[in-house]
This record gives structure tokens, sequence and C-alpha cells, in this order.
């Protein structure tokens, strides 16, 4: 019997209706920042998750590296982000059989029950959850072919979790890293607080960020930057923008930051 994880937010952190949802996705992606080609395959990147109204064209900037890839392979997209909707210790290994969005099914990888068996796998850490969701409709619009293997965490230790997900990380896996910055200050303070991120994350400045960098999704963005250093990649900023930029007031603000990782 398959195991399928439906929508949650549908509807309402991105159109529920599949012309809709890909024409969202499209302009987004058609808006993003363009960045020069990089000197090294693209082996990772960090996208925002709020709505698309919101972080959407942020969104686009990170999706939008995925056209320096070979879009003829099948790809398994190692995606990571935080619990918002139940305290988790340790991570949940998503492992469904396949996940449903408006624009069709996406099949988890094989992969997803050997790492469930070493790190657990708690069904509801992901039933409600938006933060790996809202990443599926860029990767179905910009890749025809891809399986997932997805990863909600809440309190675990980033280093640790780097070496236990490298041994998976190969030439036709891509890391995705889901994160939100700094949550509810006004939008001067917000461009403060970001700057850490800005610089620290693409600088791999693991010291600095985990010190004072201000994000949900901080253990995945930190467990990228370790994996980073030990395989010698480099990191890329690409974009930034907050609420009061795009769909919001500028009095209580959300950050958002593209960023991408490179290398052999």
């Amino acid at each position: 019997m398959s195991y399928t994880r439906y929508p949650a937010v549908a509807g309402m952190f991105y159109p529920e209706e599949a012309q809709a949802l890909r024409a969202s996705v499209e302009q987004h992606l058609a808006n993003g920042k363009v960045t020069a080609r990089f000197d090294q395959p693209l082996r990772a990147i960090v996208a925002p998750h709020a709505g698309y109204i919101y972080s959407g064209p942020v969104a686009g900037s990170a999706y939008r590296q995925l056209d320096q890839i070979d879009k003829s392979k099948h790809w398994r997209i190692l995606l990571l982000g935080p619990a918002h909707r139940m305290p988790l210790r340790g991570v949940s290994v998503c492992a469904f059989d396949d996940y449903q969005t408006p624009l069709g099914r996406i099949k988890v990888s094989e992969a997803s029950k050997e790492l469930a068996a070493q790190l657990g796998f708690i069904p509801e850490a992901d039933l409600q959850e938006h933060a790996l969701e809202v990443q599926l409709p860029f990767l179905q619009v910009q890749l025809p072919s891809f399986e997932i293997l997805p990863i909600v965490i809440g309190a675990a230790p980033p280093e640790q979790l780097a070496e236990i997900l490298m041994p998976y990380l190969d030439d036709q896996t891509l890391l995705v890293i889901s994160t939100d910055l700094s949550h509810f200050f006004s939008y001067d303070k917000a461009l403060q607080t970001d700057a850490t991120a800005n610089a620290a994350i693409p600088n791999l400045d693991i010291e600095t960020f985990q010190a004072t960098g201000d994000a949900c999704g901080i253990v995945g963005v930190l467990t990228a930057m370790h994996i980073a250093r030990q395989k010698g990649w480099q990191g890329h900023f690409l974009d930034y923008q907050n609420s009061g930029d795009t769909a919001g007031d500028r009095e209580r603000v959300v950050g958002y930051g593209a960023y991408a990782f490179s290398g052999q």
C-alpha cells in the first residue's frame, strides 16, 4: 500500500490550481536574478519558504540556478527544511512513497527508507509542514525527472548531520535547503540582521552564522556549510529581499535570502 503525502498549504502559500501554480512559478523564475555561470558544477541551493507572494521572487533567483545543471539526467534532491508545526528532537526522514502537489506526484527516493532506519521517521513532522512543500512546485517546473529525499529538521547537531548526509551526495544529487531569515523586525533592523547571513553563508563562515545568524532553518544551512567546507565548495550570494520589498508592510518583516554552492 502506497503512503502519499498530500498538500497541506496549497491554496494558502501557493495557488492550488495547476495552471495558476505553474504560471506563478514560471513568473518567479523569469524574474529571478541572473548570475554568471559558475566555474564548477552546482551542488546546492538555499531558498526561502514563505507564501509565494512574499518569498517567490527570491526563490525564483535560487531555482534559476538549476538552468546550469543537465536536465536530461534523473536527479535526486536531498531536501532539508525546519520543523515549524511540531517540536522535533533530531530529524525526521520523510520516508513516504511519494508527495502530491497540484502539478503531480513526486517519487521519494528509496534511500529515504535506509536513512529513516538510521535517523527516524515521524510522519506528523511533515504532514502539515510548509517548509519542504513550497519547494516542490519549483522543482517540478525546473526538472523533468527527479526524486526527493526529504528531511524535516528539529534540534540537531549540524556537523554530525553533515557527516551522515555526505555519502548520499553524488554527481546526480542536488542539496536544497529551505529557510527564511529574520522574523518580524522593522525593515531597517531586518536589513541589518540579515546582512550577517548574506555575508556568512557564501563565505562559509560557520562560526559567525552559528553565533549571530537569524534563520528558522539555521541547522539545515549550517549542515550545508559544513558539507561545503569539507568538500571545498564555493559559496555564492544570489539575492535578498524581505516582505517589506515584496508584499508586506515595513513594520514587521521577514527576510528571504537565496544562495548557492558549487564545486567538484
